[in-house]
C-alpha cells in the first residue's frame, strides 16, 4: 500500500468515525433532549424528569465520553496506519 492509499484509507476511516460518534451526540442531545422531551419527561432520574436531564446534562456528559472515544480510537487508528510516535 502507498503512503497516498495509507492516507486515504486514513481518512476515510476517521471520517466514518467521526459521522457515527457526532450521529450519537445529536441523538442524544436533540432529539433526547428536544424532540422526545415529552415522553422522556415520564420517567425521572434522581428526582429530576429524563427530558430535562437529557437537555441540561446528559449531552454535556455523553459530548464529554465521546470525546474519550474518539481518543482512544484515533489512537488504534493512528497505530494501525503507522502514523503513530
Amino acid at each position: 500500500m502507498t503512503d497516498k492509499q495509507k492516507a486515504v484509507a486514513y481518512w476515510k476511516e476517521n471520517l466514518r468515525y467521526l459521522v457515527i460518534l457526532l450521529t450519537i451526540w445529536f441523538l442524544v442531545s436533540y432529539c433526547a433532549g428536544i424532540l422526545f422531551k415529552d415522553a422522556l419527561n415520564n420517567i425521572r432520574l434522581g428526582g429530576f424528569k429524563l427530558g430535562f436531564w437529557f437537555a441540561q446534562q446528559g449531552s454535556i456528559y455523553t459530548f464529554v465520553i465521546l470525546i474519550f472515544v474518539y481518543v482512544r480510537l484515533m489512537n488504534k487508528l493512528d497505530k494501525k496506519y503507522g502514523y503513530d510516535e
